[in-house]
């Protein structure tokens, strides 16, 4: 990681701990974990966060913020976004957002042909940033897997607005985040939400 990259993690990382931040982060986990709750085949869902939530000192890269939950013992399978720098701290329990080793763009049409190397985010305040934050540049492949145990609550930042952030899966299946489906199901059923 660059010393600017490590700047700007710093920066997202005082943000979203701040008191008032979090507290106002609180009310949209509460929404997307009943959400989830509501959509027992959903491996995860999600809502975006208006950027007013965050103050004025958020870098100018930024442009949209989300919580996503995702199901304890599930794995999303791959994904990236071709349209966006994501970066993405553990709010709350642990999870391996797992990252393309290579770290280099290229097209798969399954996630066996992507070789992981694993990066474990925990929520624990005290632990290093590169402990509770990752940074995915555009293009490069990851994926959450998360342990047994409990559901895991992280925060994202994309460079793209909310209606705008591109997922693509292998075979370059891509859908939009900001919609009416906010989840993604079990893979008998993701063809239904991927275009």
């Amino acid at each position: 990681m660059t010393q600017e990259e490590y700047r700007v993690l710093q920066t997202l990382d005082k943000i979203v701990c701040s008191k008032q931040v979090s507290a106002q982060i609180q009310p949209i986990v509460k929404r997307v974990r009943a959400e989830l709750t509501r959509k027992p085949d959903a491996l995860m869902t999600w809502e975006p966060i208006p950027l007013a939530t965050f103050g004025d000192e958020l870098p100018p890269a930024i442009r949209s913020g989300w919580v996503f939950i995702l199901r304890a013992g599930s794995d999303t399978g791959a994904e990236r976004h071709p349209n966006s720098h994501q970066r993405m701290m553990s709010f709350e329990a642990a999870g391996d957002l797992q990252t393309d080793a290579t770290s280099a763009e290229h097209t798969v049409q399954t996630e066996s042909e992507i070789d992981w190397r694993s990066n474990i985010l925990v929520s624990d305040p005290q632990a290093p940033l590169e402990r509770r934050w990752v940074s995915i540049p555009s293009n490069i492949w990851h994926r959450p897997v998360m342990p047994k145990g409990a559901d895991w609550v992280v925060v994202s930042f994309h460079t793209v607005p909310a209606a705008e952030l591109i997922e693509e899966r292998p075979g370059a299946k891509q859908m939009f985040y900001a919609g009416d489906n906010q989840a993604i199901r079990a893979p008998v059923e993701r063809s239904a939400v991927l275009r």
